[in-house]
């Protein structure tokens, strides 16, 4: 019995270091929560023009990481033009046109959006955008509603922009033939009316809740919107 004791106790080491290692790398995993938090002031009038600047909110949302690492900040343009009496559908969820500005974002340093291209840091207008109905994009969003990026140096607050060249435009972000964007989720009805962001484990993704200001002929209301902020597609 000694024997096997002896014999036992190199696997019984080994077996506890196991399982430091496994809670270590949970605890390391937890660790990488994100959270929001409100910027009470708009954004940089040095850091973007300021006829561009003035077109957002006064206040805006942080996304941190750790506690301490900030993604991004995000503001949203204030008041945003909503499509009147939107009927959501299965292929559209927001109310918004092609090519409409919806928002600002700043990235501190660099990072990788949706499609896990990599981004510089530094400062992009938002622009909605509909996913193509073709055979390349079968099963990467379970939407087609986005927000493709711009470098804010080349946007303007009323340039109209046609499909091809903001998908021109947003490519040239990640250096690639494929447009940089953030994905639009369907409005979870059951979250909270407010700033905030929840997690979705199966699929490893952090949704932002924004809510800002919108006016359709003339009339305001208030538009949520769900983006994931961290977090890629499957493919």
């Amino acid at each position: 019995m000694k024997k096997n004791s002896a014999i036992q106790q190199p696997f019984l080491r080994m077996e506890l270091v196991a399982c430091f290692i496994v809670a270590t790398c949970f605890a390391s995993a937890r660790s990488q929560e994100y959270e929001v938090s409100e910027i009470r002031n708009g954004p940089s009038k040095e850091s973007v023009p300021a006829a561009l600047a003035k077109e957002f909110e006064s206040k805006g949302s942080r996304v941190t990481r750790e506690s301490n690492k900030t993604v991004c900040d995000i503001w949203l343009r204030n008041p945003l033009d909503v499509v009147a009496d939107f009927v959501e559908s299965k292929d559209l969820l927001y109310p918004f046109k092609q090519g409409q500005l919806i928002g600002l974002v700043h990235f501190p340093r660099r990072t990788s959006e949706f499609r896990q291209q990599t981004m510089e840091s530094g400062w992009y207008t938002l622009r909605f955008g509909l996913q193509p109905v073709d055979g390349n994009h079968v099963g990467t969003s379970p939407t087609r509603d986005f927000l493709l990026m711009v470098k804010a140096e080349n946007d303007q607050v009323d340039k109209t922009w046609s499909v091809k060249e903001l998908l021109t435009a947003s490519a040239e972000v990640a250096g690639s033939s494929h447009p940089a964007m953030m994905c639009l989720q369907r409005v979870d009805k059951a979250a909270e009316s407010k700033s905030s962001i929840r997690h979705n484990e199966e699929k490893d993704w952090w949704t932002l809740r924004l809510v800002g200001k919108g006016n359709a002929d003339g009339k305001s209301q208030d538009v949520v919107i769900d983006m994931i902020v961290a977090g890629h597609a499957a493919e």
